[in-house]
């Protein structure tokens, strides 16, 4: 288990570009409160692989997904499921069983569906930054 301290913005999106570095691929479990930065870590890390545009969350869609170098990368956000059986409408299994990146927000409302993640990174307040945990798993 790895602990960052991230001061601000600039930090969060510096910590996101070096993750996509080690994570290329995978399923990854983003944690924290609203506003602890998620998707200005989803931001960083697609930047860093070459994207340009917007980056917003999937808060209503659940699912938004990129191409990128040959790869597909997919930002899921969960918040506002209230079954994880909802994964199954939206077709979560395909999304899983490829060979991409799977950056998921909100990951306990997916509880049972979802793959296990091959690495948890939760954002926790810490004065006026943040403190970002990074927890890999074992294969």
């Amino acid at each position: 288990m790895e602990t960052r301290t991230l001061a601000d913005e600039v930090a969060t999106l510096a910590l996101g570009a070096e993750l996509a570095q080690r994570f290329p691929s995978g399923v990854v479990y983003l944690q924290g409160n609203l506003g602890a930065g998620k998707t200005t870590l989803v931001r960083g890390w697609l930047q860093a692989l070459g994207h340009e545009g917007a980056v917003k969350s999937p808060t209503y869609t659940l699912v938004e997904p990129y191409r990128m170098g040959g790869r597909d990368i997919y930002h899921f956000d969960l918040y506002r499921m209230s079954d994880p059986e909802e994964l199954e409408f939206i077709g979560g299994r395909e999304y899983f069983a490829q060979p991409a990146l799977c950056l998921v927000e909100w990951p306990d409302k997916g509880a049972g569906v979802l793959p296990p993640a091959d690495a948890t990174v939760t954002l926790e307040p810490d004065g006026y930054g943040r403190r970002a945990t990074i927890a890999v798993q074992a294969s």
